[in-house]
């Protein structure tokens, strides 16, 4: 009879823990990743050369782990693939190719635009990236 009690607390507390792994909310990483996913635009200013459009796009697995690609529309340019992608409290962080182009931002209070610089060939521009509907 006391096995039969014992079987029945520990497959009581089984049930009760998987209910209580399922209802609980996702990762807090995928939660802080949330506003930063999805289309950004802006407009590299380089002075004496033309201006160049960006198109940056930011996606997130399951796990809140984020990729990302960048489009240089104006270049016939798409799908340049961003090797290091991070966003933790407002601050967007991405590099392509081990650090030949780093962008650092910062995102507004409306999740709207990500005001920062880009850092190409040891050039500093400032970039600011527009959420695209």
């Amino acid at each position: 009879m006391k096995n039969l009690r014992g079987l029945s607390f520990a497959l009581g507390a089984g049930l009760a823990l998987t209910i209580a792994l399922y209802i609980m909310p996702t990762p807090t990483m995928a939660q802080d990743a949330r506003p930063i996913v999805g289309e950004w635009s802006g407009t590299l200013n380089p002075g004496a050369q033309h201006k160049k459009r960006i198109v940056v796009h930011i996606s997130a697995a399951q796990d809140g782990s984020l990729s990302g690609t960048i489009d240089y529309p104006d270049q016939d340019t798409s799908g340049i693939e961003i090797t290091v992608i991070t966003y933790r409290k407002s601050i967007l962080h991405f590099e392509i190719s081990s650090g030949l182009i780093v962008y650092d931002g910062t995102m507004n209070q409306d999740n709207s635009r990500v005001a920062g610089t880009m850092n190409q060939a040891g050039e500093s521009l400032n970039l600011t990236l527009t959420r695209t509907p």
